[in-house]
């Protein structure tokens, strides 16, 4: 089969990417079709078009909404490797669908593909749960590696920026099109060599220390006793920062739930959720309840939050998070 009919859909950010080079590099697809976006940019499939005869990989976005989609997919003949840790709703069964779907909130899509792999480009993955705020669990499994801590603080690093680079409002608040970041990544088999090789990760690394000082004196808008709000002004930066400023928060406070609340150029929001670190679940739940909501149970959001729903939205938050 020739590379063109190779179509490879993965999210924009760390994970995403993450888990996609440990694959290609363990299965080479020689200019593959590469599909991709914003951290937010789920609907992916549909950018597919209506192809037929395709071998299609799918990595880090939910199932659940891209479903219609994938199912006209497969009827048109194309063959579907699936791969997500995000909620995926009713199972879908097909002769021409491989699944790998694990939410649970420790498994990230870059574990997931390690397991397949059998840890074959496991510092990677290490990378890739960094970049979801798996901290913990980054480490443990770095740690059983037998590597250094020097070591280790370069695949956060790594995980941190890739993540980073995924969030925005627009594509021209990206430094770099996680397609073409991707592509970049893709030259190194060892992170380490990409930690300190690479220009484009240096080029993220000056952004990111610039546009976090810029966040250096936020303060919470709202505080209960089991979670914090806090809301970002409508300014490039903040749409660059606001999912690593939500993780950053989360683990400063691991007991509490954060919600980071960031101004659209149309008035609304866009919200990140985090769930509490000490229990890792219930922000998919809360933001499912909105319209264009959706994640993962540690880490979830509401691409646009009408303003006139921003005090329902609170009292959720506070509901759904109580002390713990």
């Amino acid at each position: 089969m020739a590379a063109l009919d190779r179509i490879d859909v993965f999210n924009g950010d760390a994970d995403g990417i993450c888990a996609l080079h440990q694959l290609r590099l363990h299965t080479p697809r020689p200019e593959a079709r590469l599909i991709t976006g914003l951290k937010r940019d789920i609907a992916l499939l549909e950018r597919i078009g209506p192809v037929s005869g395709q071998r299609i990989a799918v990595l880090d976005i939910s199932l659940d909404r891209n479903r219609d989609t994938l199912t006209r997919l497969l009827a048109l003949g194309n063959r579907v490797f699936y791969a997500d840790h995000h909620y995926s709703g009713q199972a879908i069964v097909h002769d021409l669908l491989e699944t790998h779907l694990d939410p649970s909130p420790d498994v990230c899509t870059s574990l997931i593909v390690d397991r397949l792999l059998a840890g074959a480009h496991c510092l990677w993955a290490i990378a890739g749960a960094f970049g979801d705020n798996l901290d913990d669990n980054a480490r443990q499994y770095a740690r059983s590696l037998g590597l250094t801590t020097h070591e280790q603080e370069m695949l956060a690093e790594i995980g941190l920026l890739l993540n980073y680079n995924g969030y925005g409002l627009s594509e021209e608040d990206l430094l770099i099109h996680p397609a073409d970041l991707f592509r970049e990544v893709h030259r190194f088999a060892d992170p380490f060599a990409f930690h300190r090789r690479s220009d484009s990760l240096a080029r993220l690394r000056r952004n990111h220390a610039a546009d976090m000082a810029r966040a250096a004196d936020l303060r919470p808008e709202t505080a209960t006793g089991g979670g914090r709000v806090f809301r970002l002004p409508a300014a490039a930066w903040a749409n660059r920062t606001v999912g690593v400023i939500a993780n950053k928060l989360s683990r400063e406070q691991p007991a509490l739930a954060h919600a980071v609340l960031l101004t659209r150029p149309d008035g609304n929001l866009r919200v990140s959720v985090r769930a509490p670190l000490a229990t890792g679940r219930g922000a998919d739940e809360l933001c499912r309840r909105y319209v264009s909501g959706g994640g993962r149970a540690a880490a979830a959001g509401i691409n646009r939050l009408p303003l006139a729903e921003l005090a329902a939205f609170l009292a959720d938050f506070a509901s759904h998070f109580p002390p713990l």
